[in-house]
């Protein structure tokens, strides 16, 4: 798969007090530009607790739940696109079938 915003994930983990999802992100990275998921069940037998929602999104639990990443797959072409990143508090406060931090960066 092709990570489409990686340089999103980096300045976040960057951040002073977000170093401690550095490790985790960077794992979940090297996996998932190694997956071939062409569906959602393929993510989920990867990522047993990853949510599929709408929009062809998916949300996974970063660092032991500690943050929440949220990714929107075009299955056929093999992207991902970083939609967020953020810990499970702001996570909460976002609509995750559409949100995008990123949009404009």
């Amino acid at each position: 798969m092709q990570i489409v915003a990686l340089r999103n994930l980096e300045s976040y983990w960057e951040q002073p007090n977000r170093r401690d999802a550095e490790g985790a992100l960077k794992s979940w990275l090297f996996e998932a530009k190694l997956a071939r998921w062409t569906c959602p069940q393929d993510v989920k037998k990867q990522y047993a607790n990853a949510s599929i929602i709408a929009n062809n999104r998916v949300v996974f639990n970063v660092k032991g739940n500690d943050y929440r990443l949220i990714v929107a797959i075009a299955y056929r072409m093999q992207y991902i696109y970083v939609k967020f990143i953020g810990t499970h508090a702001e996570y909460d406060k976002v609509d995750a079938s559409i949100v995008d931090q990123f949009k404009g960066v």
